[in-house]
C-alpha cells in the first residue's frame, strides 16, 4: 500500500482519522511557537506523538526526509538501528537501550482532533 502524501502543518494538532495503524508519519508541528520534528503513529486506535529525536545522539529518526522505518510494531532510527516500542516509545534494543523517546500528552478537542498539551513526564 502507497504511504500517503504527507505534508508539514503549521498548528499543534492531530487528525487521529488521517493515521493509518502502525504507519508513523514524521511530520513538523508548531509547539509553543517553535517548530518541532514529531513522528505519528496509530497502534490499536491509540495515538501517540513522539519527539522525532533519538535518544541516542539526537539525531531524527528518518530514513529519508519525511520517512521514518517501521517494522514489527517498532520504529527504527536510520542513523543506528535503534528500535523503539511504537506503544510506548521505549529503546527495546540498540545503542540507548533503557531510554525512550519523548513522547507528548494529547487533549481531545471537540471536533475530533487531538491537540498537543505538552511533553508528559515520567514517574
Amino acid at each position: 500500500m502507497p504511504r500517503p502524501m504527507v505534508e508539514s502543518v503549521n498548528c499543534s494538532l492531530i487528525a487521529p482519522e488521517a493515521l493509518v495503524e502502525r504507519q508513523p508519519i514524521s511530520i513538523k508541528l508548531l509547539i509553543d511557537n517553535e517548530e518541532v520534528a514529531v513522528i505519528a503513529v496509530k497502534t490499536e486506535g491509540a495515538v501517540h506523538v513522539y519527539r522525532n529525536q533519538c535518544p541516542h545522539q539526537g539525531r531524527l529518526l528518518d530514513f529519508a526526509p519525511g520517512r521514518v522505518l517501521a517494522k514489527d510494531d517498532a520504529l527504527v532510527c536510520a542513523a543506528h538501528g535503534a528500535v523503539f516500542a511504537m506503544a510506548d516509545g521505549r529503546c527495546l534494543q540498540g545503542p540507548c537501550r533503557g531510554e525512550s523517546l519523548a513522547e507528548y500528552a494529547l487533549e481531545p478537542q471537540a471536533d475530533g482532533r487531538l491537540s498537543i498539551a505538552g511533553l508528559k513526564t515520567s514517574g
